[in-house]
């Protein structure tokens, strides 16, 4: 009894340490989950920073790079199999790319911290229609660090025709709201 109270405690202060503070802001190399509201911030075009590199393996085994898209304005959006409002989100973000592609808009998924078994079932029963970089251990994500939280799932971040981010949406992103900033960006 007495060593099943001790296991208790210990599992409840465990939980507690792994939950942080609400209100805590994510420091440099923090993982904690980060939730957002899913609104749009675009950035006035002086203010923008460039794109880091992006490279990897996508989940049907191609290789997909940031720089193959040069000229295009190119969405990006960091998901996980596991996480209830990327599932969410998930349509509006195909729609969307639908939409778009005529006009040149390029979409590109991040899968990070997802099995690949996982990640690839979400992907056949969503078909997003573009393809997800797999990035299991989250790197891609750091090199965005100071525009997205490492653990601010799920992100979208707009790039525009010159490699920088233009806008980012912490959190499911809504319809209109993607769909406004994305032709914003294309239309510049």
């Amino acid at each position: 009894m007495r060593s099943t109270s001790l296991t208790l405690a210990l599992l409840v202060a465990l939980a507690a340490g792994c939950a942080g503070a609400q209100d805590a802001q994510p420091q440099a190399g923090d993982t904690r989950f980060v939730a957002g509201d899913g609104k749009v911030q675009v950035f006035p075009a002086a203010d923008r920073k460039p794109a880091p590199p992006i490279e990897g393996e996508t989940l049907d085994g191609g290789r997909l790079s940031l720089a193959a898209h040069k000229g295009k304005v190119v969405v990006l959006n960091f998901w996980a199999s596991w996480c209830n409002p990327c599932r969410a989100e998930a349509p509006i973000l195909k729609d969307v790319a639908a939409k778009t592609k005529s006009s040149g808009v390029e979409f590109v998924g991040i899968d990070f911290k997802d099995s690949k078994n996982e990640a690839l079932a979400f992907e056949r029963t969503e078909q997003p229609g573009y393809p997800s970089i797999y990035d299991q251990p989250g790197r891609l994500a750091l090199a965005f660090q100071g525009t997205v939280p490492p653990a601010a799932i799920p992100s979208t971040l707009i790039i525009d025709k010159q490699g920088r981010v233009a806008a980012r949406a912490l959190g499911a992103v809504k319809y209109q709201d993607l769909l406004d900033a994305v032709t914003r960006v294309r239309d510049e």
